[in-house]
């Protein structure tokens, strides 16, 4: 099979010009036609060498995930379901708003983190995405809002891209790395370190490696402010417990493009959303909790998302007051916490929706069924 140019960064396709004995800036050259002006057909290519377009057409090609339908919201938002092949399907959701375009890119055939209140989770999961499927959700959305949008030469339709939708990226480390890299190359799509985001439900390790190769902006699914009740809602606590977690976002703000750590709180109607959680919440941010006390105060801020319900789950959405309360707990401290608009509910494209269509491997439904009954309830406090 030809090689897909998209699996590569610019250094990556730097070395497999070389290997065709061209030099470095016939590389720059290709790859900008491939990410900035979405050109799939070398012989439309028009500043390369006719050699090299030769070379090109018989052993390389611009492979795009096959479209297998569109849907658009009432607000505005889009959702695209992509095959990746073997009977498994991703999303990826454009969000736009007034001052930015977002894309919400997948990074792996299902999850195998398995949260409560993901219906990604409950799909199960199949395969790590490579850098080129990641990247041609991207380069897809992007050209394809280009001509709907009818924008002028230079101007993006995509400005920030939030790597949330199925999947958990640092568990596929290797791919999502080169991805980043494109999405930031001024000879690609050119987006700021503070425009692209990485969330993650708390794989430690690879947190202090991507501080170190590509810091780019980090969310972290926090979801709970003791580990007796994070461990129901996100099993990866069970492995990197939140003292670990944090001393992790700690070392990360040195590197990050951002003073802060984004931390994402899905509020769950009896289960996590409760006055008292939300103190215990500011004692562990502040550095006044057990888990926390060696580190100190974190730079964050915390996004509370409203529950997208489905019937798996077994949860039900927090009441806005009770949200609009828990809230003002966190403002009062003096945390920044915004309350997350739901976009993109009425096309199941809203945060967590994400579903798609997953070949399982790891019996994730019934795992899932089997911790329906023991999460435990709101007021389950951890030590402080």
């Amino acid at each position: 099979m030809a090689v897909n140019l998209l699996d590569f960064d610019l250094e990556g396709l730097t070395a497999f010009c070389e290997g065709l004995g061209e030099k470095r800036f016939r590389a720059v050259q290709l790859y900008r036609w491939i990410h900035q002006k979405g050109e799939s057909d070398f012989g439309r290519m028009s500043d390369l060498a006719k050699s090299l377009r030769d070379k090109l057409a018989g052993v390389a090609e611009v492979r795009a995930l096959p479209l297998m339908s569109e849907h658009r919201s009432a607000d505005g938002t889009v959702k695209w379901l992509f095959d990746v092949g073997g009977g498994n399907a991703v999303e990826a959701v454009f969000i736009p708003e007034d001052d930015r375009g977002t894309l919400c890119v997948s990074s792996q055939a299902g999850c195998a983190v398995g949260c409560r209140f993901c219906s990604t989770g409950h799909q199960g999961f199949s395969r790590n995405l490579g850098s080129g499927e990641i990247v041609a959700q991207l380069w897809f959305a992007e050209h394809r809002l280009r001509q709907r949008l009818a924008l002028p030469a230079g101007v993006r339709a995509i400005d920030n891209v939030v790597m949330m939708g199925m999947g958990e990226p640092l568990q596929n480390y290797a791919a999502l790395v080169p991805a980043l890299r494109t999405m930031l190359s001024d000879h690609a799509y050119g987006l700021s370190r503070r425009r692209v985001t990485v969330s993650t439900s708390g794989v430690v390790p690879m947190i202090d490696r991507l501080r170190e190769d590509c810091p780019v902006a980090l969310a972290v699914s926090l979801h709970a402010p003791n580990d007796a009740l994070r461990d129901s809602l996100v099993p990866l606590n069970r492995k990197y417990p939140l003292q670990e977690l944090l001393a992790a976002c700690q070392r990360y703000l040195a590197a990050a493009p951002r003073d802060f750590i984004t931390f994402e709180y899905c509020m769950l109607d009896g289960v996590n959303d409760t006055p008292e959680l939300a103190h215990e919440l500011v004692r562990l941010v502040q550095g006044q909790a057990a888990a926390s006390r060696a580190l100190g105060r974190i730079s964050c801020k915390l996004n509370l998302i409203p529950f997208n319900p489905f019937t798996a789950s077994g949860l039900k959405r927090s009441p806005r007051e009770r949200v609009l309360a828990f809230a003002q707990v966190l403002q009062d401290a003096g945390i920044v916490t915004t309350i997350r608009k739901t976009r993109g509910d009425d096309i199941d494209a809203a945060c967590g929706q994400l579903a798609g269509e997953v070949q399982d491997r790891t019996n994730a439904r019934e795992r899932l069924a089997a911790r329906r009954d023991v999460i435990p309830i709101a007021t389950v406090g951890g030590v402080s």
